[in-house]
């Protein structure tokens, strides 16, 4: 069913009507719809569950069972804007919810979030300075759009209501919403690294998108160091004011690895308002994934990896996107090291890469896959034989089910992105092995690597603690392996996405 459009003029600061207060307790603002669009053969639209049943989604749409009424604003893509408006739309799962999608063309959504965000923002945010490129930046665009994105909440919104933003390409929502809705309060969950302060001023939009994200009564980040960094580029770039520090969470690592911090700061006070700050990792839905181990169906996919893949052999997995900050290339050099000086390993042992390609047409990601793609043929035609392949590599999304059956039959999960603001890959893999042994290997530049005590971590930059960290994990004795996952399948039990989202809204309320 589809529900008259709330009205926006597109020249307003504010929404029409304004004293018509919406009709939603709890908004959440996410470029992503809670589902995917479908039309069947007959032309009627469905909405169907993303590939992936595990991951943030599905916890956000279950936010809607405890509220009376609340609304999920995203976009959606049209041909032509003339006569375009917001669309709303009836949902009734998991619970009755009001699904409002802005209308954006393709020129708009490339600008957006492909160029802008990608090629900008996204560069910056990963401490990757050098692939920043400001010249194709239109940021006039990334205004407009998140403007729309506020003032569409502004409409919805009770008197009074929650509103929930997540991600950066939405830094800007805040400011418009808390200028048009003084009442309302404001959350914002930033799910990327963010970068130490001397890195963030690179941008020229700094201050702006400061200021907005200070308009929040909250801002969440997923580890105790992205928001000690946020809180420093607020105090010296806006001189926002700090609280006294306190000691992180006990489920963070204090010392010990790149990115632990021992203290964080939980308020910052700006014109006035008082800003809460609160670290809390978006974690896995452990049963999810137990279950679906446990299916005939992955039971059966597990069985042909051993038979097609495995065949008795030590059976490496990794998985990540193609990008340049993901450490697939580092990865792959660090495995044609191993089989250089490690002969009795021929024939013994296997790497499967899964890297899904970009499908932005970015030239950027086009020569990272190109790379890849190079390097695993050279290790291929260097140490191949004619019954081994030491690189599996695929390019293609594979189906959450069969990315299940790959980790309950990888005796090494090998994780190692050069940053990388979680890497839900290393928890779900650790998830799927319970009462089991295996061993993960990961980059101390995850935001996961302060909370899995238990993984071997090491530096991708660095040949010899890369070299050294798949050496151990490949000699580390079944009972140690053990010890340690039942260490990390706690923590992820403890802490998950469920868990997230209750610490988060739960500090919204306080």
């Amino acid at each position: 069913m589809t529900l008259a459009p709330a009205q926006i003029n597109p020249n307003d600061n504010q929404p029409t009507q304004q004293s018509d207060r919406g009709r939603s307790d709890f908004i959440l603002l996410y470029h992503r719809s809670p589902y995917d669009e479908a039309w069947t053969e007959t032309g009627e639209r469905e909405w169907r569950d993303q590939k992936s049943p595990n991951g943030i989604i599905p916890t956000l749409r279950n936010l809607f069972l405890t509220r009376t009424s609340g609304t999920w604003i995203a976009w959606r893509q049209v041909d032509c804007l003339e006569g375009s408006e917001d669309e709303c739309v009836a949902m009734d799962r998991p619970a009755p919810f009001t699904l409002r999608r802005i209308p954006l063309v393709s020129e708009q959504i490339s600008s957006f979030y492909h160029v802008t965000s990608k090629e900008s923002v996204w560069p910056i945010l990963h401490t990757f300075p050098t692939h920043f490129n400001i010249n194709n930046a239109d940021w006039d665009t990334f205004q407009d759009v998140n403007r729309r994105f506020a003032l569409a909440a502004c409409a919805e919104a009770a008197e009074g209501a929650v509103v929930w933003i997540h991600d950066y390409n939405l830094w800007l929502a805040a400011a418009t919403i808390r200028a048009s809705r003084p009442d309302l309060r404001i959350a914002f969950f930033h799910h990327t690294p963010f970068p130490s302060e001397d890195v963030f001023a690179i941008l020229p939009w700094r201050e702006q998108i400061l200021d907005s994200l200070l308009c929040c009564d909250l801002v969440g980040f997923h580890i105790p160091r992205y928001l000690e960094n946020f809180a420093r580029a607020a105090t010296s770039l806006l001189g926002a004011e700090k609280a006294g520090k306190r000691a992180v969470d006990p489920m963070f690592r204090p010392t010990g690895s790149a990115l632990a911090e021992p203290l964080v700061t939980p308020t910052l006070r700006y014109r006035d308002r008082e800003v809460g700050l609160l670290a809390s990792p978006v974690g896995t839905a452990p049963d999810v994934i137990q279950n679906l181990r446990s299916s005939d169906h992955v039971q059966a996919m597990s069985a042909r990896i051993d038979a097609d893949t495995k065949k008795n052999r030590k059976l490496i997995f990794s998985a990540s996107r193609v990008d340049y900050t993901k450490g697939n290339e580092e990865l792959l050099l660090a495995f044609e090291r191993l089989m250089e000086r490690r002969e009795d390993l021929h024939g013994e042992v296997v790497l499967m890469l899964a890297c899904v390609a970009a499908a932005t047409g970015m030239k950027i990601y086009e020569d990272t896959q190109r790379s890849i793609e190079e390097t695993a043929g050279r290790i291929n035609g260097r140490f191949g034989r004619m019954d081994w392949v030491p690189v599996r590599l695929s390019t293609q999304r594979i189906p959450y089910e069969e990315m299940v059956a790959w980790f309950s039959r990888s005796d090494i999960c090998w994780i190692t992105p050069l940053r990388d603001g979680l890497n839900l890959v290393a928890k779900e893999y650790v998830a799927s092995r319970r009462d089991m042994d295996g061993v993960l290997v990961l980059s101390e530049f995850t935001g996961a690597s302060v909370v899995l005590d238990g993984a071997i971590l090491t530096n991708p930059y660095s040949h010899r603690r890369m070299d050294d960290a798949i050496e151990q994990a490949l000699a580390m004795p079944a009972d140690e392996q053990r010890r340690r996952m039942a260490t990390m399948t706690a923590a992820v039990e403890s802490f998950t996405v469920s868990h997230w989202a209750d610490h988060q809204l739960a500090a919204i309320a306080a």
